[in-house]
């Protein structure tokens, strides 16, 4: 690495949001303790953050609404990294942009958030369930319970204070949030992936900075190859599947024991698409020894080419008012009421 690139204080660029910068100092204490930079947080308002208070809906947009910005600045020269929840992440590469690194995954599965700590089955039939994902919703109506799922935005201050408020009975959020921001004792009920499959990336962060800076040299140390190769069998097999249908898409790889003493670390990746009315779902799954982020994202397109064959792209996709927000689920591949 180069003496600049070690000696220099590293600008990190950040959105606004408590989460977001609460993320974005976990990155910048791994730079300071890991590797012996000095580190300063740059806050970026993003287009997102702008609608959301605003109150505008996110209706017809895309992921990487939280991104662009903060890539602007990156590009711009304002900041020298960004760091991002990777689920927010564009599947897409931006030019002049590399993603360096991906720490060590947060658990990456859903909770629920409920009045008198309640499960979602214990739920009585009629509570209204708060979600600001199609994936969430899709998912939460296939399970069958009876809920009224009803869509929510906002921060987790705002999403929790509708349920303590009583306007909702529940609300769904990705459990990496509420545990980075230190509120775990308010989850009521940790959702298996065989309920809810989380987002492509749900639980993971993105450190990117400009290409041919030699400040990824040095980032690159903060990468922890299993959680990067499991997000890039997630994020190839989203990015192949919107290709070929816009439904609700449901995600997770992990690392497993292998069988075979020869490749003693598997990649298993499970992945599910949904009618936006959960009734109709294809679910796929598959497996293979754990590689590098190129054969971890052969898997994940393997995976979604074989749930597009098994009639995916077909799905009813009618929209309603929640952002989309990416997601995969598994199991062995067929339609089936859900």
């Amino acid at each position: 690495m180069s003496t600049s690139a070690a000696t220099r204080t590293v600008r990190i660029g950040t959105r606004r949001s408590v989460l977001a910068t609460t993320q974005s100092e976990h990155v910048a204490a791994m730079i300071r303790e890991r590797l012996g930079v000095a580190t300063e947080l740059v806050e970026i308002t993003t287009e997102g953050d702008r609608t959301q208070a605003a109150g505008t809906p996110l209706v017809g947009t895309t992921t990487g609404v939280f991104v662009s910005a903060l890539r602007d600045a990156l590009l711009a020269g304002d900041v020298d990294v960004a760091v991002h929840s990777l689920k927010d992440l564009p599947t897409y590469p931006a030019e002049g942009i590399a993603l360096v690194a991906v720490p060590p995954r947060e658990d990456p599965r859903d909770v629920v958030v409920a009045r008198d700590g309640l499960t979602l089955g214990e739920l009585p039939v009629g509570s209204v369930v708060g979600t600001g994902s199609p994936r969430r919703t899709a998912q939460l109506l296939a399970l069958g319970l009876g809920v009224e799922v009803v869509p929510v935005r906002g921060n987790v201050d705002t999403r929790v204070g509708k349920v303590r408020s009583g306007e909702l009975d529940a609300v769904v959020l990705a459990r990496a949030g509420l545990a980075r921001l230190g509120r775990l004792d308010e989850v009521t009920e940790v959702l298996d992936p065989l309920q809810m499959l989380p987002a492509p990336g749900q639980g993971a962060l993105g450190v990117e900075c400009r290409t041919g800076d030699p400040l990824a040299e040095l980032l690159a140390e903060l990468d922890d190859p299993g959680t990067h190769a499991a997000v890039s069998a997630e994020r190839a097999a989203l990015a192949t599947l919107e290709g070929g249908c816009t439904a609700p898409i449901g995600a997770l790889a992990e690392v497993v024991e292998g069988d075979d003493d020869r490749a003693p670390w598997e990649l298993w990746l499970r992945a599910v698409v949904l009618s936006t009315d959960g009734a109709l779902a294809v679910r796929r799954s598959a497996s293979a020894p754990l590689g590098d982020t190129a054969a971890a994202a052969a898997l994940g397109v393997a995976l979604a080419e074989e749930l597009l064959a098994e009639g995916a792209g077909s799905l009813d996709t009618t929209t309603n008012d929640s952002p989309e927000e990416p997601a995969h689920d598994a199991g062995s591949a067929e339609v089936h009421n859900a």
